[in-house]
C-alpha cells in the first residue's frame, strides 16, 4: 500500500516529487523513539558511544555493501539521534533513499532489540529528516555540522 496521509495519519516529509533514487548527496538525520538517550553521552564535548550506538555505526558503515551504488560520508552518532551523509553515484538505480534508510533502521533495530532482550520495541521514530545537499561546495558545512555536533551538544540541550 502507498503511503496515503488521510490512512495512515501522517504527512509524508518528503519533498513532493522529487525522485530520491537519482545521484546525489543527502544529509539525514535519524531521531530515536521518544528522543530516548539511548546511544550512549556527550561527555567532554565528545560522543561516548554505548553497544546500541557500535550497533548503529556498524550498520550504517554496512549500508554499501547492500547498495552498490552508495557511498557513505561524515556520520555522528548522538545520545538521541544520528546525522549522516549519504552519497547516490551515477549507476543503474537500484533504491531510493527511504527504502534504504528503512532497511537501516529495521536491521539495526533488529540487532539493539536483541541485544535488549526486547522483541518489537521501537528504537527510531518512524519518520527521519534530509536535506537534499544540491552543490558541491554545500558538503562542506554539513560536514562541519556533523563533525562539531558532539561539541556543540551542551549548547543545544537544555
Amino acid at each position: 500500500m502507498n503511503f496515503d496521509p488521510f490512512v495512515h495519519g501522517r504527512r509524508s516529509i518528503r519533498l513532493p516529487g522529487y525522485d530520491y533514487s537519482i545521484a546525489g548527496a543527502y544529509f539525514i538525520t535519524i531521531c530515536t523513539h521518544k528522543r530516548e538517550h539511548l546511544f550512549g553521552e556527550i561527555l567532554a564535548g565528545e560522543m561516548q558511544e554505548n553497544r546500541f550506538a557500535q550497533i548503529a555505526r556498524s550498520h550504517w558503515l554496512r549500508l554499501p555493501r547492500y547498495y552498490a551504488n552508495l557511498t557513505t560520508d561524515e556520520f555522528v552518532i548522538m545520545p538521541d539521534h544520528m546525522h549522516g551523509i549519504l552519497i547516490l553515484q551515477e549507476l543503474p538505480k537500484t533504491k531510493s533513499i527511504p527504502e534504504i534508510i528503512q532497511g537501516f533502521k529495521t536491521f539495526s533495530a533488529r540487532e539493539i532489540n536483541r541485544l535488549r532482550e526486547q522483541k518489537g520495541i521501537p528504537v527510531w521514530q518512524r519518520n527521519y529528516y534530509e536535506i537534499i545537499i544540491r552543490t558541491e561546495t554545500g558538503l562542506d558545512p554539513v560536514r562541519r555540522y556533523i563533525i562539531n555536533n558532539p561539541q556543540n551538544w551542551d549548547k543545544s540541550s537544555t
